[in-house]
Parts: structure tokens; sequence; C-alpha cells
């Protein structure tokens, strides 16, 4: 499995009531501003390394707590790439059939968001694997978050990176994965919640660790059609996240690029954005799904509104005109 590990640091609006905050079409947790990753090799020993620093679009001026963490400041972050550019040379640098592992789940939630509001490609991201349930797991631990710092500790391992820059997170979590018994967490993985919530000294069965604002992130594959991955369940039907209640659809808008979006309304419990994005598989010519749900805020309301807006003034602008009489 090709494995690599990931840290983000990123800037937040200096207030959730500033005015470029509330114009986002989807929420903003934070605008990414450096990424870091190493490579692991086939025996798990660190191989390659990248980082690049991003030049934010929309948080611009550092917030101070942000600044004094990272030590980021205004002239560094005016020499880095728009983070278009900075994602394309990452996924460049990945290469294919990646999966992901970061020490916690912010980092994903961050990336998914910056991706989306970019209106980039983000099917190729689906892989990640949250180290800290593997350690938890692996060291008596239960679903109480615990730090890189203190697992480095338990295992030993000397700091020689700079702690809150992106490449030197990504390395040091790297080492404390070279400690871990991958293959026998991988095998864990899908129930590690369930375990480490039944480790609680009052453990309740229903307990689940949550990895992500996306309320649901799958990969759905074998679709003959895109019509028919619509028609399917999976795909074209929705039950709310909260109360289970199937949900009523508005329109699928296609946003180029083989991707979809869609909104779906509980009565009980508000909308959910759903995003899908098509690949089509060069073996079969079939056609995999990747699908995104998401709490929808009035501004991603909005933001589906005016792309269904624009998506009818096309259709319009298409229709045949008749011909002039001879």
């Amino acid at each position: 499995m090709n494995y690599i590990v990931v840290d983000l640091e990123w800037n937040q609006a200096m207030s959730s009531k500033s005015s470029v905050f509330n114009k986002l079409p989807i929420h903003l947790s934070g605008e990414i501003i450096e990424i870091g990753a190493v490579k692991l090799n086939d025996d798990l020993s660190l191989g390659e390394e990248f980082t690049v620093d991003v030049k934010p679009m929309y948080f611009k001026r550092m917030h101070y707590k942000v600044k004094k963490i990272t030590g980021f400041d205004k002239e560094r972050l005016s020499r880095g790439l728009p983070f278009p550019d900075a994602l394309e040379s990452f996924r460049a640098w990945c290469g294919e059939n990646v999966t992901f592992l970061t020490w916690g789940c912010d980092d994903r939630r961050i990336l998914e968001q910056n991706i989306i509001i970019h209106d980039l490609d983000w099917d190729w991201i689906a892989g990640w694997v949250n180290l800290q349930l593997i350690y938890n797991l692996q060291t008596g631990g239960d679903k109480n978050q615990k730090s890189l710092a203190s697992a480095m500790e338990h295992f030993s391992i000397e700091q020689t990176r700079v702690a809150h820059d992106a490449l030197g997170d990504a390395y040091n979590t790297a080492l404390v994965c070279t400690h871990l018994d991958m293959d026998e967490g991988m095998r864990l993985y899908p129930d590690a919640a369930q375990i480490l919530a039944s480790r609680m000294p009052s453990a309740a069965p229903k307990a689940e660790a949550q990895d992500s604002d996306a309320l649901l992130h799958e990969s759905c594959p074998g679709f003959i059609s895109k019509a028919a991955a619509f028609a399917d369940e999976r795909i074209g039907t929705l039950c709310c996240p909260v109360c289970g209640k199937p949900l009523a659809a508005e329109k699928w808008v296609n946003q180029g690029d083989q991707r979809y979006m869609n909104i779906f309304s509980c009565e009980d419990d508000g909308a959910f954005l759903v995003r899908v994005k098509f690949r089509k598989q060069p073996e079969d010519n079939s056609w995999t799904a990747n699908k995104l749900v998401y709490k929808a805020e009035d501004e991603a309301i909005d933001f589906y509104r005016a792309k269904a807006a624009q998506s009818r003034r096309r259709g319009r602008g298409h229709t045949k005109k008749k011909k002039s009489p001879a």
C-alpha cells in the first residue's frame, strides 16, 4: 500500500463575523498555508519528503494565534504558491493509489474544504487513516485523543524537527508510524472506533469517532453509466444522517469535469449538500462515483442555487433556433 504521512498548517479568519468569512460559499474552517508530507517505503521506513507554502486567497491576514504557533508572517505567505498550483504539485508527487496517514482527522477535513472551495478534483483523496486510532489500539488507550508529542515520548523518539511545521510534524508522525504494527492496525481499523469506545469507563455501544465535517465520504464502483449511478440508491437517494428518514432531493446540477451536486432536505434536521464526482475506469469503461455529504449551511445552499440558475440559463441558450422561411 502506498502510504503517505501528511500534515497541514492553515490560517483562520480573524472572526466568524468577518465579511470574507460570511461571503464564502461553504464553511471554511481554515485556509491551508503549508503542506508537508513524507512517503513510507515498503518496509515502512521513511522515504521522500515534500513541502510547499501556500498563498491564501481568502484569509490573507494572519491570525495572531496561528502566527505565534507557526511562525508564518505576511512576507512568507506572499511567496507561497496559489492553492491550485500547490495541490497539483502535491498530487503529482503523491502518485496513484495513495492512502494518507494523519495524526487526527482535522487535516482531512481542512483539505476537503480547501479543494471544494477552489472547485477542484477531490476524488483522489478518498483514502485516509487516522493514526491516533491505531496508536490507541496498540498502546491500551481509549477513544480520547493523544497528542503527537505524547506518542513520541511513549516510544522514546527524539524530536529533531520543528513542531507546528507541516513537514516537521509529518516527519515526526512518520517516526511514530515506524513503531506501530501497521498490518494489524489496518486489519482492526474498520472497528477501531467501536473497540476504543468499549474501553471507556462508561462504554456506550453506539459511540463512534467523528472523523470529518463530511458526514459521508464513500466510493461506489461498477456503474455502466452515470444514469445508472444516479438511479442507484447509494447515489440517488439519501437518508437523513441525523434521524434516518428518507430525504427529498432537488435537481442534480452538472458542474463540469464529471462533477455534480444536489441538495437533500429534512423537515426536522435541515438541508444536506451532496457532491458526486465520476471517474471512468479504462480497463472496463465502467464508472466509479465518489460521494461526499455535508451539512448544508445557508452559504452552501446559496452556492447550489447559483449553480442551478447558471445551468438553467445555459440550457435555454442551447435551444434550437427555428429555420427562417425560404
